[in-house]
């Protein structure tokens, strides 16, 4: 389990454009169980929680980092948007096959 916090950026990649970065410290953990859990193209398969909200998404690979895609629900229930500081609970989960 990871956690962290960090603020809400937005990056005009694939949908849902706001992203919670992964920080320095915590990206070898994160590239290391990628090796097992990740499908391709970088995507990591994650249950993270913000707030008192769960949810499944996948982190995304950007240059040396990865970024936690923040889903609008998850903005809604907890209410949070770009610029704020959230702090954030990652279990990395398993390639499926």
């Amino acid at each position: 389990m990871l956690t962290f916090e960090a603020e809400i950026i937005e990056w005009r990649g694939p949908p849902p454009y706001l992203f919670a970065p992964v920080p320095d410290e915590l990206v070898g953990e994160v590239h290391y169980a990628a090796r097992e859990a990740s499908y391709g193209w970088g995507m990591v398969p994650v249950t993270a929680q913000i707030g008192g909200t769960e949810f499944t998404t996948s982190l995304f690979r950007r240059g040396d980092t990865y970024v936690l895609p923040i889903k609008v629900a998850v903005q809604r229930a907890e209410g949070v948007g770009l610029g704020d500081r959230v702090a954030a609970v990652l279990r990395i989960g398993r390639r499926r096959g």
